[in-house]
């Protein structure tokens, strides 16, 4: 197929009129190379200004709204009012060529611990351990105060984003972080009004959409991104299963958010526990949300057929992950029709060229080394097609 006839390079406008110049999309990756106090480092302004220019769009690794809500060291920060200055060099960074930038925020939950919190004990919808890692704290019970200060927290942040100069922001609903925390009936044994029924567990997460929808309206004087990011299934018993996110999907669609991200290491994925169904999970919440909202697509998306494909099963977009590590100018190439100089494989000795930063080298060398496809090692042989992936949240963070 000829460069210019690949469906992926046309652009795509949202219904609040802002225009992405094509359909890929950068996925927010962790970069572990935030500041003690998760404000920006040079080396991370870098290796965003690498990336830039060839996708419609690029979503930051995820940013903490609050500091009981850090997951790991070297996250970067949203929670305080001085993070704005540092957050615009990347907004500015991003912004290279036409890129779009949005920024990822979140509340880790359970999903952290009180050496990363500095002592204090990570808070949750109940106080329910998480499964992974095993060594997991117990949290404590976040109140109805908390709770509601906690969306409070949210639309602050969303504030911060548009003062930053951000094009948008994607709430992490996803990896089993906070607001997936009290949809999962793993985690939300709550018999209030944010626990109990299925209903009652997506309060929290349509709250936050609301709180932040309003800090939009408000506050936003262009065109401002909403988008919000889902995991499909939990392997935890009890845990969310398909028809719940197929549900909740359904909610999302009449909701103001402007996209829906999945979260998948594979987007041929199908179910991981209706073995017998073998249609593509993307293909679901395709169907699902036809005429409501946009859907990103992601997961091993490598070569321009993998997200041709992606665009052929009806998402709007293609997200791009891993891949934009090892080859930041992976859109420049396909559009020049030079795919065949497209590394597929991560050089240890070119890490430094791609603008990596040290940390985030150690975390991929490490904790991710499976899923990156280093050209000194074997081959990996899951393709996370049937199974969940490091960075679903089973990865070791620092």
């Amino acid at each position: 197929m000829e460069n210019n006839n690949w469906n992926f390079l046309l652009p795509y406008t949202f219904t609040k009129g802002i225009t992405l110049k094509n359909r890929i999309v950068m996925a927010p990756m962790t970069t572990m190379s935030s500041f003690f106090d998760g404000s920006i480092t040079r080396d991370e302004v870098d290796y965003y200004a690498e990336r830039a220019g060839g996708p419609g769009m690029i979503i930051t690794g995820v940013a903490y709204v609050v500091e009981n809500g850090k997951g790991f060291e070297g996250e970067l920060s949203i929670a305080k009012d001085t993070d704005i200055k540092g957050l615009s060099k990347i907004a500015n960074a991003i912004h290279k060529n036409g890129t779009k930038a949005v920024i990822q925020i979140f509340h880790a939950g359970r999903k952290t611990n009180s050496k990363i919190l500095r002592g204090v004990q990570p808070v949750s919808s109940s106080p329910i351990a998480a499964t992974h890692p095993a060594d997991s704290e117990t949290p404590r019970e976040l109140t109805h105060e908390e709770i509601d200060g906690i969306i409070q927290d949210f639309g602050k942040a969303t504030l911060r984003a548009i003062q930053a100069g951000f094009d948008g922001v994607e709430l992490h609903g996803a990896n089993t972080y906070l607001l997936q925390q009290f949809v999962s009936p793993h985690s939300n044994r709550r018999l209030d009004q944010w626990g109990g029924s299925f209903e009652k567990r997506v309060r929290f997460p349509l709250a936050v959409i609301q709180k932040v929808a309003s800090v939009i309206a408000t506050h936003a004087k262009e065109p401002f991104l909403l988008g919000y990011r889902l995991s499909p299934e939990e392997i935890e018993t009890p845990g969310i299963r398909l028809d719940d996110s197929l549900a909740f999907a359904r909610m999302l669609g009449d909701t103001p958010i402007d996209y829906l991200h999945l979260s998948l290491a594979n987007y041929k994925r199908t179910s991981l526990h209706e073995t017998s169904d073998q249609e593509p999970l993307l293909d679901k919440f395709v169907q699902v949300m036809a005429n409501k909202k946009p859907i990103i697509g992601i997961g091993s998306v490598e070569r321009p057929e993998d997200a041709e494909a992606v665009i052929h099963s009806g998402a709007a977009l293609v997200a791009i992950g891993r891949q934009l590590i090892r080859e930041p100018k992976w859109v420049q190439k396909v559009e020049a029709g030079d795919s065949d100089s497209i590394r597929y494989l991560l050089s240890p000795s070119e890490l430094d060229e791609l603008q990596i930063p040290l940390a985030m080298q150690t975390y991929l060398e490490g904790s991710f080394r499976e899923v990156m496809h280093f050209s000194t090692d074997v081959p990996e042989e899951d393709n996370y097609q049937k199974s969940l992936a490091p960075m679903e949240g089973f990865e070791k963070k620092m």
